[in-house]
């Protein structure tokens, strides 16, 4: 059997640890890199192209479903496994919306992360049995509604652009004009004008309601 290449997402050392310790356990299982942040994770996925990625829901920077919306169309090849503290509705729509082939709980026990991994190289998608049926049930009616029928939060990759995503994610962040153009390879002006258009867009007239917004989305983590 075919080695199954692990790329490991996530910006807490003692989960990729983790992680890797027990992966490194499993036979026919090889961990080709690591990364602690969304934007590392994109330059890895293009230089290693792994199997398999385990992708943290809550990365800094560029978060793991900005990252997996953007694997997803540039490298279809590769399986993105998301990783979250998070079993609510919204997270899991739209970890399937931006192509994941898996949501898990972090809390689940290590046997079903080999579980997991299983399924999705066989093509097959994996949703974490802990996450609760109603949530399932949910998900499996809104990926057949139309996208007027879909509440406010899940389906934001339809709502805004993917610079739009980052810019509001950095601003979010806590990140500065200067610090934003700096990242993003965008003059200041720039940066300004997007966020002017998605205050506009949005119908939200200061920082912090973009930062809530941005929370409610799930581009940012709460705790963050």
């Amino acid at each position: 059997m075919t080695s199954i290449r692990i790329l490991l997402a996530d910006d807490h050392v003692l989960m990729r640890r983790g992680m890797r310790a027990w992966l490194q356990s499993m036979p026919q299982v090889e961990v080709v890199g690591e990364a602690s942040d969304g934007r590392e994770a994109l330059h890895l996925i293009a230089k290693v192209q792994p199997d398999v990625v385990l992708m943290d829901i809550g990365m800094p920077s560029l978060n793991g479903l900005e990252v997996t919306l953007q694997v997803t169309k540039e490298f279809p090849q590769v399986h993105v496994l998301i990783l979250s503290m998070h079993a609510n509705e919204e997270y899991v729509v739209q970890a399937f919306r931006a192509g994941a082939s898996g949501y898990m709980l972090k809390d689940a026990e290590p046997e079903e992360l080999e579980v997991a991994l299983k399924a999705i190289s066989r093509g097959k998608t994996y949703l974490s049995p802990t996450v609760s049926q109603g949530v399932i049930g949910d998900y499996l009616r809104r990926i057949g509604a139309s996208t007027k029928d879909t509440p406010q939060g899940v389906d934001i990759p339809s709502l805004l652009t993917a610079r739009q995503r980052e810019v509001l994610q950095l601003i979010a962040e806590g990140q500065t004009t200067k610090q934003i153009a700096a990242l993003l390879y965008i003059s200041e002006k720039t940066v300004e004008s997007h966020r002017l258009r998605l205050m506009r867009q949005l119908d939200i007239h200061d920082i912090a309601g973009l930062v809530r917004y941005a929370i409610r989305t799930g581009l940012v983590m709460p705790e963050r």
